[in-house]
């Protein structure tokens, strides 16, 4: 709900009325309504310069109190008496969620077209698209429709009731004529609000819309299947479990910008998927998703099955967004991940420590996480075809000295995995290195210590994700050679990285997450890819970023649909750096 964020500073205004105003707003926002209501109602008697202010807040106060009626009085009291007060469209936005609520579409409609105000836009399309979607009357949705010709909201929500429910020809011909208007569901929308059909397979003559292989190539859909769990959405809580999903697609949307600048258009289409195969397999046969040129997700294992299927059916990209499985594109030529696969990021690892010609003698420890024994068992399959000596295989946890005395590197044999003590000693141990995997950023610098009690000698190849970098010293790396694998490494210093921040913090007042970030990146590389036309082209050399302009560090798939850019960084003269 829109909140007027800044008092008002009337001259008339006494420093008594102001503190209460002030303290009245506080309660309001938090949720101390019924204390609230009874000093906003004093300042309204008043009919000083704050009783519209006041007005509007006793009005959102029943509002949240779901007290619609009381809401709706106090907002038309105050249009009445107060009609040229210059946050009119706050007013009328309150007004239409109040009608929205019960719902009475028409009225909320009519204070929409009375908004005024550009700030507010974004606003009006999420509250829009909160509630007329969920009209399933037919002739109130083609009423409104009526009434309103001009507002997309209702006329994608008219396509989609009737692609779903009608079969009679004259409402096909209608939805065709606002499909020509508005386009298809889901096009242009500025949130994920497009829920997948109830239809099932699509019935022969149905659909009217051109397939996606005989439109002219202008544009570009994007379908996102994310699990935006659109249920449970809650406006007002800013950290939720799924945040990076909508971290992920605020990124995304933001390449889509970019992308329009660069003159490619791309459309996205938000369905809300989350781990259900039924409504997947729903999705991609209904009639909208025939227009699909690249899809990004499912998030999870079935859905995501059910997708790629199509894709490669359709002859589409599938593009996984996070997923680090090798699995999700083996004998899928049609698939990609945005993301180095464990195994490829094993591998790099592998190469950088060949590199290094420090020794055989390696010693391979991990965290708690699957994630961790994962990525050490992928690296310790990388050492044993390179024929390194592997002298200790294990989980390590728990304090400093635990992890020393867990260590075991005075055998010669490979991978043990006896928890005796091992005996006490003061003689230096040499090592080509130690690997050590671990997504608990307070294990990385206990590591270094174990390794500096056990009199370790070599470097430490480890996981960034195993350091908290705003916590611990930078002298933590100078007592030791250390090399971190880091496919999140983001140089703060860049230009783009720069200025993609600052648009992110002005559109979401909040610093852009990693996922933002990976969201923008991906984006931004596979929407130029289509316009190259290079996705499906056997001639893989291009597909590869050419530019530097990608806030993390780029892209490359001319040898496999997994990203082959794993950047391995240390710290030099107090700070990370790149060197791989």
């Amino acid at each position: 709900m829109v909140l007027l964020t800044q008092l008002p500073t009337q001259a008339q205004v006494s420093p008594e009325a102001q503190r209460r105003y002030s303290n009245a707003v506080k309660k309001v926002l938090a949720g101390d309504y019924d204390r609230a209501k009874i000093e906003l109602n004093g300042l309204i008697q008043q009919r000083g310069g704050l009783a519209p202010y006041a007005s509007y807040y006793y009005a959102l106060a029943a509002y949240r109190q779901k007290n619609f009626t009381q809401s709706r009085l106090a907002l038309q009291q105050l249009m009445d008496l107060f009609p040229n007060w210059r946050k009119m469209s706050e007013a009328n936005y309150l007004l239409a969620a109040v009608s929205m609520e019960t719902g009475e579409y028409e009225d909320a409609l009519t204070a929409i077209q009375q908004i005024n105000d550009p700030a507010l836009r974004t606003d009006v399309t999420k509250l829009e698209q909160a509630f007329i979607p969920k009209v399933t009357d037919l002739k109130r949705l083609k009423e409104l429709n009526k009434a309103f010709p001009n507002n997309r909201t209702v006329g994608l929500a008219l396509i989609d009731l009737i692609q779903r429910t009608a079969s009679d020809k004259d409402d096909l011909e209608l939805s065709d004529r606002l499909t020509n208007r508005f386009g298809v569901p889901g096009v242009g929308s500025s949130q994920p609000v497009i829920t997948p059909s109830t239809t099932g397979t699509m019935t022969a003559g149905r659909s009217t819309l051109p397939t996606r292989t005989n439109r002219a190539k202008g544009y570009y859909n994007i379908a996102v299947m994310f699990p935006f769990r659109l249920d449970e959405f809650n406006s007002e809580k800013r950290i939720r479990a799924n945040q990076y999903v909508y971290d992920l697609y605020d990124g995304i949307k933001m390449a889509k910008t970019k992308l329009q600048e660069e003159g490619i258009t791309v459309n996205l289409f938000a369905y809300d998927v989350d781990n259900d195969a039924n409504k997947a397999l729903e999705l991609v046969n209904s009639p909208a998703f025939a227009q699909t040129d690249l899809i990004i997700g499912p998030l999870y294992i079935e859905p995501n099955r059910i997708a790629s299927a199509y894709a490669n059916q359709s002859n589409i990209v599938l593009l996984n967004p996070i997923a680090t499985s090798s699995d999700l594109v083996t004998n899928q030529p049609l698939s990609f991940l945005a993301q180095p696969s464990l195994n490829q990021q094993a591998r790099k690892l592998a190469d950088h420590a060949r590199s290094l010609n420090s020794g055989r003698r390696v010693a391979v420890y991990f965290g708690a996480s699957r994630r961790d024994s994962l990525l050490a068992m992928a690296y310790v399959n990388e050492l044993k075809q390179q024929n390194y000596q592997l002298v200790d295989v294990r989980k390590l946890s728990g304090s400093v000295q635990a992890m020393a005395d867990a260590m075991q590197l005075t055998g010669n044999t490979s991978a043990s995995v006896s928890s005796s003590r091992p005996v006490s000693t003061t003689q230096p141990i040499p090592m080509g290195h130690v690997f050590f995997a671990s997504s608990n950023d307070e294990e990385g610098a206990r590591i270094l210590d174990a390794l500096n009690r056990r009199h370790v000698i070599g470097p430490l190849l480890a996981t960034a994700s195993a350091f908290d970098f705003y916590r611990i010293p930078a002298s933590t790396f100078a007592r030791r050679e250390v090399y971190l694998l880091y496919p999140d490494y983001i140089d703060a210093t860049r230009e783009p990285v720069v200025s993609f921040q600052e648009q992110y913090v002005a559109k979401r007042n909040t610093i852009p997450s990693i996922f933002a970030s990976e969201g923008y990146d991906m984006m931004l590389f596979f929407g130029r890819q289509l316009a190259r036309n290079t996705l499906l082209s056997r001639n893989r050399s291009m597909l590869r970023s050419d530019t530097d302009d990608y806030i993390l560090s780029g892209f490359d798939y001319t040898q496999a649909n997994e990203n082959q850019v794993v950047p391995i960084v240390k710290f030099e003269d107090g700070k990370l750096v790149k060197i791989n």
